[in-house]
């Protein structure tokens, strides 16, 4: 129990740290940081998969496009624009509406007994793979085929014709 409490705290304090940092970079390493920690609360609920699928999909694809996109337009404090007056009384108004969302939640929150899992199967990677090669065959194929159809199309899309001599 000190592990999720430890971990949910590290997921907060890098979640507003990605928020409140002024570097975009340094904002998106925070992000990589808040998404590692998302990875261990799967982890900790036994859901494997989903783990696995949020470390190689958000950490390791999307997060790096969003860093070597953020490089690439060298941004500075020359190129940003200087914000209204509306605009930061909207994220007053946001950040309100966040505070009072929070204080309704903890109102509510009440204290439960522990919780007993029905089936502790549940979110392994062995019984994903069955029922999706069982019961959902069909539609799992056709994915694949419109994956395959969607990566060939890329491909003729950036190839470059031959010169013509």
């Amino acid at each position: 129990m000190t592990v999720f409490y430890l971990v949910a705290f590290l997921s907060i304090f890098f979640a507003l740290m990605t928020i409140f940092t002024k570097n975009p970079v340094h904002s998106v390493l925070y992000l990589v940081i808040t998404f590692f920690t998302f990875t261990v609360h799967y982890i900790l609920l036994n859901a494997q998969f989903l783990a696995v699928v949020n470390f190689i999909v958000y950490m390791g694809a999307i997060m790096v496009l969003f860093l070597f996109v953020l490089m690439l337009l060298n941004l500075n404090k020359d190129t940003e624009p200087m914000k209204s007056n509306l605009v930061k009384f909207m994220g007053v108004i946001a950040g309100c509406c966040l505070l009072v969302t929070f204080f309704g939640v903890y109102r509510v929150f009440e204290i439960s007994n522990p919780l007993t899992v029905v089936n502790p199967e549940i979110g392994l990677v062995k019984n994903l793979g069955k029922v999706l090669f069982n019961e959902f065959l069909l539609p799992f194929e056709l994915s694949s085929l419109l994956l395959l159809t969607a990566m060939i199309g890329a491909i003729l899309l950036a190839k470059k014709e031959p010169k013509q001599i």
